[in-house]
């Protein structure tokens, strides 16, 4: 083992995997994490790469942009995708984990690592010296915070939100059947469906409902990433917005009419032993009664006890475009590193990889060695180009997607046989850089 050590600032989930990395590599690790000394306002568990809003990982197939981006991560040799599927729950097509559980896998295994020391507290200063990577997330505690905005020139803000988990038991089964869309899976999600009055009465409860205050931060029009869109928010933009988004019904057939319902609210396990449900895309900003009382509306959630309410918060990120190098290090910093949201990547899996890229990449930094850019018709590759060479007057936070990748010449028309394609291109040149890589050291 090395004596040299690198500090990582932050046990989320970019920086675990970027603690995994390091101290993979045969290196020393100080992992500063604040909890549970101190808590952010989203945060709740003291465990490691805890996931605040849902517990979904996004599709798990390949031929998608979440599948494939957890794919390359699994031959890098992450330490999430383990825990994920270790900690799966039912989720139909989608990589769906029981919260708690995927939190104690991750945090024993960085605890219990003889290279990594927890050093528990809240940082307030950024390392003046040293190969440092900063995973402190969106919600880096104020003290930090003001230190990396000096360093940077200030961050960049958007608004959050998280859905509602409600007990199983509460649910009326009368007015619900579980099926997956198109029979994926084994009946993984609870559906609550309805009929058009239904509907319309939920739709002008929801659209007319009361909001809660997001205080220092402007109320009247904050800007909101559209990956976790508030569904009152979203239901402003159109009658039938929401009924073609979360409550779209294609794929399922109401058991009861054996037609397909007008709407429906899809419920998720949220653990193993299937007595906590969140309810899909209904991420939300209302004043605690007003969920219980509009969400109450839907067939099925009457009596539904909340074990969690839906809530919004501020997710600061930076100009990563003028700051940050493809490798995750800083331009004016070399040995200094960031990872995970506050980067502008979007996604628990995405700022998982982001965590990994710059811990290898701290590697390399310390022994003088050239970073490992992947190429950009990979995921991993596609995102790190975006946070290292998006346009910077306009840069928003970005998901995995197929968008964000080199067209395939000649084009393929049909969207499944596209994706598969993009997969299966971005998995050869990811093996290709590697073994190139290799061939270097």
């Amino acid at each position: 083992m090395n004596d040299k050590v690198i500090t990582v600032i932050g046990a989320g989930l970019a920086g675990v995997e970027a603690a995994w990395q390091i101290a993979n590599a045969g290196y020393k690790v100080r992992l500063h994490e604040m909890k549970p000394m101190k808590f952010s306002p989203a945060h709740k568990s003291a465990g490691f790469a805890e996931l605040i809003c849902s517990n979904s990982l996004k599709a798990a197939r390949i031929d998608s942009s979440a599948g494939l981006l957890k794919e390359e991560m699994r031959r890098l040799g992450s330490l999430l995708t383990e825990c994920a599927e270790k900690s799966r729950v039912p989720a139909g097509g989608a990589l769906a984990v029981d919260r708690d559980l995927f939190s104690e896998m991750a945090t024993e295994k960085i605890r219990t690592h003889p290279n990594i020391e927890v050093i528990e507290g809240e940082v307030t200063e950024i390392p003046e010296e040293g190969v440092c990577v900063i995973a402190s997330g969106p919600l880096t505690s104020d003290a930090l915070a003001e230190k990396i905005a000096a360093l940077c020139g200030g961050g960049l803000s958007f608004f959050d939100a998280a859905a509602p988990i409600v007990t199983r038991e509460s649910l009326d089964m009368e007015h619900c059947f579980t099926a997956s869309r198109y029979d994926k899976g084994d009946d993984d999600y609870i559906n609550c469906p309805m009929n058009k009055e239904e509907y319309e009465a939920f739709y002008e409860a929801l659209v007319t409902a009361e909001r809660a205050p997001v205080h220092e931060f402007d109320v009247m029009n904050p800007k909101v990433y559209e990956g976790c869109m508030p569904i009152e928010v979203m239901a402003q933009r159109g009658h039938d917005t929401i009924r073609f988004g979360p409550l779209k019904p294609v794929g399922l057939r109401d058991p009861r009419t054996g037609h397909r319902p007008w709407a429906v609210v899809q419920l998720r396990t949220e653990n193993a032993e299937k007595t906590l449900y969140n309810l899909v895309g209904f991420q939300t900003n209302l004043k605690f009664p007003e969920q219980k009382r509009v969400f109450g509306l839907i067939p099925g959630l009457k009596n539904a006890e909340y074990m969690r309410y839906g809530v919004m918060h501020r997710n600061t990120f930076l100009n990563s475009p003028q700051l940050l190098n493809a490798d995750f290090s800083m331009r004016e910093r070399p040995d200094l590193f960031f990872a995970g949201q506050m980067t502008g990547v979007e996604g628990y899996m995405e700022s998982a990889a982001s965590g990994m890229l710059a811990g290898i990449n701290a590697v390399r930094r310390l022994e003088g060695r050239k970073p490992l850019i992947q190429p950009v018709t990979t995921m991993m590759g596609a995102l790190s180009e975006h946070v290292a060479h998006s346009p910077s007057k306009d840069f928003q936070p970005m998901g995995a997607n197929f968008g964000i990748f080199p067209p395939i010449e000649p084009h393929i028309r049909d969207k499944r046989e596209r994706y598969l394609a993009f997969a299966e291109r971005a998995l050869h040149d990811l093996a290709e850089c590697l073994e190139k890589d290799k061939e270097n050291l």
